[in-house]
């Protein structure tokens, strides 16, 4: 048994919102015999619910909630100083957790990186540096930044001692180690382990609440998206999309969650009689939404960002739905083609995805269930959290 501390100020819980990725790994580490806590911030912009404690255990994971102070949104200045003010107190943990036998650091931006280091070395033991977004390369490609800013400047030197100085370099981005070799010039082995389904959550598949289930149009074909509605999402394609197709009355389109782009996009889109935007559901109710759908659709940016990978939750859900998917990517890793549950068109081209629509809408239904199927089947085998904490305990 290992006692592992993992570090992430974003981690949250089914309880509180996301992000999930460290507690089902950590609840399957857990499964396996080891000691989890995770340290997370007091408030996110992403939690739904806020925590009421400094300590709790949420199914076998010990929390603690580092308090910071709260925000208005994800573009808001005081975010900024949660960082430098969460890394402060990664430095007081030996007061009040146990010593660990290995840390694992997966933040968002890589200023945490030096107390976590230097707990590290006084404990001797193992640091496990995780990336999941290219920090600060995300603020430069997707935020307009430029490199020479000092802050950028900053970040990328943080970035470029977490990398030399953890023992294990973990990504769930598939092809992150280019970005390594080609933009930072270093020379470092990493594992990659993807985002993936948690089969105790799928087990426990709540019903849609009533009112939601009857917005849902009756024997229409339905291009349907769940998950955050952001800039990064694209989700304007799909509506212009469901523009192009208005006069096919047989088409119906439904984008389901929140974010900050939601608005705007009903703002613009809301007179078309083939779109319907939905409030977010509960995680236990996605599979139940996702059964409504004929085709579940995501998108991305036409962003050199993407060339490194990405590892969507809600495409996992997708792919565990059987339901085929419509992915307008242009990036690295298309998990689409790879395990062919689906068809990949060019990110923010429109006509090429309204023709994907249409051919998916043609498509002889025996076809798209095959797609459906083999997009189950590869999740199942793959990206499972009991398979990739398996993964996860080789590297402690």
């Amino acid at each position: 048994m290992k006692n592992i501390w993992i570090i992430n100020e974003y981690a949250g819980s089914p309880y509180h919102g996301m992000e999930f990725r460290h507690y089902y790994l950590g609840k399957e580490l857990v499964k396996l015999g080891h000691k989890v806590t995770v340290v997370s911030s007091s408030y996110s912009h992403l939690f739904k619910t806020l925590p009421n404690k400094k300590k709790e255990n949420i199914d076998g994971i010990d929390y603690l909630w580092l308090k910071t102070f709260n925000y208005k949104n994800s573009h808001n200045k005081k975010r900024v100083l949660k960082w430098f003010l969460f890394m402060f107190k990664v430095f007081f943990l030996p007061f009040f957790l146990k010593k660990p036998d290995v840390i694992i650091v997966s933040p968002m931006a890589p200023f945490v990186i030096l107390p976590a280091w230097i707990l590290s070395k006084t404990y001797r033991v193992k640091l496990i540096y995780e990336v999941k977004d290219i920090w600060p390369l995300s603020l430069v490609e997707l935020g307009g930044f430029s490199f020479k800013h000092p802050f950028i400047r900053l970040m990328s030197w943080f970035e470029k001692f977490a990398i030399i100085k953890s023992d294990v370099l973990i990504s769930n981005l598939p092809n992150y180690g280019k970005h390594i070799e080609n933009n930072l010039k270093l020379n470092k082995k990493f594992e990659w382990i993807s985002n993936g389904i948690d089969l105790d959550e799928l087990s426990q598949i709540l019903p849609l609440e009533k009112n939601i289930f009857e917005l849902l149009p009756i024997n229409k074909f339905i291009v349907g998206y769940v998950g955050t509605v952001g800039t990064a999402n694209a989700l304007d394609v799909l509506c212009e999309a469901a523009k192009s197709l208005q006069n096919n009355k047989n088409i119906f389109f439904v984008i389901v969650g929140d974010g900050q782009e939601k608005q705007n996009l009903v703002n613009i889109y809301q007179e078309l009689d083939n779109i319907l935007f939905i409030h977010s559901i509960e995680k236990k109710q996605v599979q139940s939404m996702l059964k409504l759908f004929d085709i579940c659709f995501l998108a991305w940016k036409k962003d050199d960002l993407y060339k490194y990978g990405t590892s969507a939750n809600k495409i996992f859900d997708y792919m565990y739905s059987s339901k085929p998917i419509l992915n307008a990517f242009s990036g690295a890793g298309d998990i689409v083609k790879i395990s062919n549950c689906g068809l990949s068109v060019e990110a923010e081209n429109i006509d090429a995805l309204v023709k994907a629509v249409l051919q998916l809408y043609h498509m002889d239904i025996q076809e798209k269930n095959t797609l459906g199927q083999n997009g189950k089947d590869y999740v199942l085998k793959h990206f499972t959290y009991k398979k990739l904490a398996k993964r996860f305990e080789e590297l402690l």
